[in-house]
C-alpha cells in the first residue's frame, strides 16, 4: 500500500517535471499570483499622483488659479414704473398709485481686442512641481451708440450719472496691480464688488465695478477706444468670453505644450508652436455665438462660450509610470514565455520558485521607476530601473541555465521589450498603432520559435 502511494507520488512529481501541460499551468498560475503585487504598485502610483495633485493645488492656492476674464460690460440703471388702482368706497373713485423701480441694462462692447502675453515657469515643493504663469492682458475696444429704445426704455428714464463698468474674473486673488480704464484723457478705477449670485465659473466669478461714469466718459465710450490692462498670477488656463460683437485675441507665451480649449479654436494660418513657446490668434464674430449684445436685469451664464489656452504638462512622470505599469502583465507573461520555451526546447529544469523570483524582480522595476522618477526625469529613472532589473535577471538566469547563450538572449529580449514599452508610452496619437504592430511581431516570433515543439508529448 505504501509502495503504491510512493509510486503515485513519484508519477505526479515526474509529470510536473516533464509534462508541458503541467509547466504551462504552473507558469500561468504564477503570472496570476504576480498580479497581486502589480495591483499594489498601481495603488502606490495612484497615491503618489494624488499627493502630487494635493501639492499642486496648494501651490496654486497661494500663487493663483485659472484665469477667466469677462468684460468690460456697461451697466446702465434705468427706471421702470408700475401703476396700481385702488377703489375708495367713500369717494366712489379709483386712486391711482405709480411705483418706480430701478432695473439695469447690461451692454457689451461693439468690438473687443485682447493681447495676452504669458510667462510660464515651474514652482517646486519637495519632489513635486507645478506649472504656473504670470500674464499681462491688454484689453481695448469701443461701445456702440447707447440706445435702449428697442426695449421701450426712454432716454429720460436712464440714470446716466449712475452708469458703471463691470469686469468679472475667476482669479481676483491673482491680480497683481490696480486696474484702470483709460479713454482719451479720462481714467476710471475699479473696485471689488462681491456678488453671491454670480456663481458660475470654478465656484464664483468675482466682480470688479468702476466708479460712476460722467457724461464725458459716456460720450467717449462710443466715439473713442478704451484701454484696460490686467496682470495676473495664475495657473492651469487662461480664457475669455467673446462679449464683443467682434472679438479678437492674440496670445503669446514661452510654454511649449499648449492645449487650446473652449468653444473656439485659434486660426490655423497664424498659429505657431515651437520648443520656445507658441503664438495664436482668435477671431469670434457675433454670428458665431448664441447670445445677445444686451441683457436686462441679469446676465445669463455664458461660460460655455469661453475660449483660451490650457498650460499643461502633456504626460507627467506619474502618468508615464502608470501607463508603464499597465504593461506589467505583458512583461511578466512574455518573460515567463521566453523561459518556458527555453525550458521546453533545451530540457533544462526550472523550478517554480525560480519563476517566482524572476517575476518579483520584474515587479520591482515599477517601484524603482516611481521612486527614482521623483528625484530625476523619467528617462533617467527608466534607464536605471530597466538596466538594474535586466542585469539582475540575466545574472540569475546564468545560475539556472548554466551557460551564457540563453541568459544573453533573455537580456537582449528584455532590453527590446522595455524599449518597445518606453516608445509606446511616449507616443500620443500613434500608441495604439505601434503597440498593435509590436504585439503582432512578438506573436509571430513566438509562433516561429515554437513551431518545432512536440505539444503532444505531455
Amino acid at each position: 500500500m505504501e509502495n503504491s502511494e510512493k509510486q503515485n507520488t513519484n508519477k505526479f512529481g515526474n509529470w510536473l517535471k516533464t509534462s508541458i501541460t503541467a509547466r504551462m499551468l504552473m507558469v500561468g498560475f504564477l503570472v496570476i499570483v504576480l498580479l497581486i503585487p502589480l495591483s499594489y504598485i498601481n495603488s502606490l502610483i495612484a497615491e503618489r499622483a494624488n499627493r502630487q495633485q494635493d501639492v499642486v493645488n496648494e501651490i496654486n492656492d497661494k500663487w493663483g488659479h485659472q484665469v477667466l476674464v469677462y468684460g468690460p460690460i456697461l451697466k446702465l440703471p434705468y427706471k421702470t414704473y408700475t401703476e396700481t388702482s385702488t377703489y375708495n368706497e367713500q369717494t366712489k373713485t379709483y386712486l391711482k398709485e405709480t411705483k418706480t423701480y430701478i432695473n439695469h441694462a447690461y451692454i457689451f462692447p461693439e468690438n473687443l481686442d485682447v493681447d495676452v502675453n504669458v510667462n510660464s515657469k515651474t514652482l517646486n515643493r519637495g519632489n513635486f512641481e507645478s506649472a504656473v504663469f504670470t500674464t499681462n492682458m491688454d484689453f481695448s475696444g469701443k461701445f456702440d451708440t447707447l440706445d435702449l429704445s428697442a426695449k421701450d426704455i426712454k432716454n429720460e428714464d436712464i440714470i446716466w450719472d449712475k452708469a458703471t463698468l463691470l469686469i468679472k474674473t475667476s482669479n481676483l486673488k491673482g491680480i497683481k496691480d490696480a486696474i484702470h480704464l483709460k479713454i482719451d484723457t479720462q481714467t476710471l478705477d475699479f473696485e471689488t464688488n462681491f456678488n453671491n449670485d454670480s456663481k458660475t465659473y470654478s465656484g464664483y466669478l468675482e466682480e470688479l465695478e468702476s466708479s460712476y461714469l460722467n457724461q464725458d466718459i459716456l460720450k467717449q465710450l462710443t466715439s473713442s477706444s478704451f484701454k484696460i490692462n490686467m496682470a495676473f498670477n495664475g495657473s492651469q488656463d487662461i480664457q475669455i468670453i467673446p462679449i464683443g460683437k467682434t472679438t479678437t485675441m492674440h496670445m503669446e507665451s514661452n510654454w511649449a505644450d499648449p492645449s487650446f480649449i473652449g468653444n473656439y479654436l485659434p486660426n490655423d494660418e497664424t498659429k505657431e508652436i515651437t520648443k520656445e513657446g507658441f503664438k495664436a490668434d482668435w477671431k469670434v464674430l457675433h454670428i458665431n455665438r448664441a447670445f445677445s449684445q444686451q441683457y436686462f436685469n441679469k446676465i445669463p451664464n455664458l461660460d460655455a462660450f469661453s475660449f483660451g489656452t490650457k498650460f499643461m504638462v502633456m504626460v507627467d512622470e506619474y502618468q508615464k509610470s502608470e501607463r508603464s505599469a499597465k504593461y506589467g502583465f505583458l512583461v511578466i507573461g512574455l518573460t515567463f514565455l521566453i523561459f518556458f520555451l527555453i525550458q521546453t526546447m533545451s530540457k533544462i529544469s526550472i523550478h517554480p520558485f525560480q519563476y517566482l523570483m524572476i517575476g518579483l524582480a520584474l515587479t520591482m522595476f515599477y517601484t524603482l521607476l516611481v521612486s527614482i522618477s521623483e528625484h530625476s526625469d523619467f528617462l533617467k529613472a527608466y534607464l536605471v530601473a530597466g538596466i538594474s532589473v535586466i542585469v539582475l535577471i540575466t545574472l540569475y538566469s546564468k545560475s539556472i541555465l548554466k551557460n551564457w547563450k540563453f541568459p544573453l538572449f533573455i537580456g537582449i529580449s528584455l532590453t527590446a521589450l522595455y524599449t518597445f514599452i518606453y516608445v509606446i508610452i511616449q507616443l500620443e496619437n500613434y500608441a495604439l498603432l505601434v503597440g498593435s504592430i509590436g504585439l503582432f511581431l512578438i506573436l509571430a516570433s513566438v509562433m516561429y520559435v515554437s513551431r518545432k515543439i512536440d505539444w503532444n508529448n505531455g
